[in-house]
């Protein structure tokens, strides 16, 4: 197939276009990813606060929360359950791992409890409009909770 002059410039303005489009369709979805994974490490410091307000505001009201013990709770119960139950025992995180991409951002972190121990987590955060409006928990049983390290004998 052999390309004439103006099918060859028409080829490269085509080439060209995209070059410079393509970047910014890049650098939105960078940006996007770049606004989430802050969003998840301010979730993180805000269970050292200790103050429900500012952690309740980065949740969609439509929360759902996953775990090997929970199946999709809502916000009312994920307060409940893992706020009221387990903030008084958690000093922080270190997150050793954030990769977002698009809405998800993945943590692997060290959880550190008051009492000098730890437990270590993975967490699938899907953000929405600014907000976390899902997570799922992958641990290993019971003995992963904060409260659970905390008491245990060792």
């Amino acid at each position: 197939m052999s390309l004439s002059r103006r099918r060859l410039f028409d080829v490269g303005a085509v080439a060209l276009a995209g070059a410079v489009l393509a970047p910014d369709a890049a650098n939105a979805a960078t940006g996007a990813a770049v606004a989430n994974e802050a969003l998840v490490r301010r979730y993180y410091k805000s269970w050292e606060v200790r103050d429900w307000a500012p952690f309740d505001a980065m949740l969609t009201k439509d929360f759902t929360f996953s775990s090997p013990n929970d199946d999709r709770i809502d916000l009312a119960t994920f307060k409940q359950k893992c706020w009221d139950s387990q903030v008084d025992f958690i000093k922080g995180f270190d997150l050793e791992v954030v990769m977002a991409k698009g809405d998800q951002v993945v943590v692997e972190y060290l959880c550190h409890t008051k009492n000098g121990k730890g437990l270590r987590n993975v967490e699938i955060h899907r953000v929405n409009d600014g907000k976390i409006e899902q997570i799922d928990c992958y641990f290993g049983g019971n003995a992963s909770f904060p409260s659970a390290v905390s008491t245990k004998k060792g």
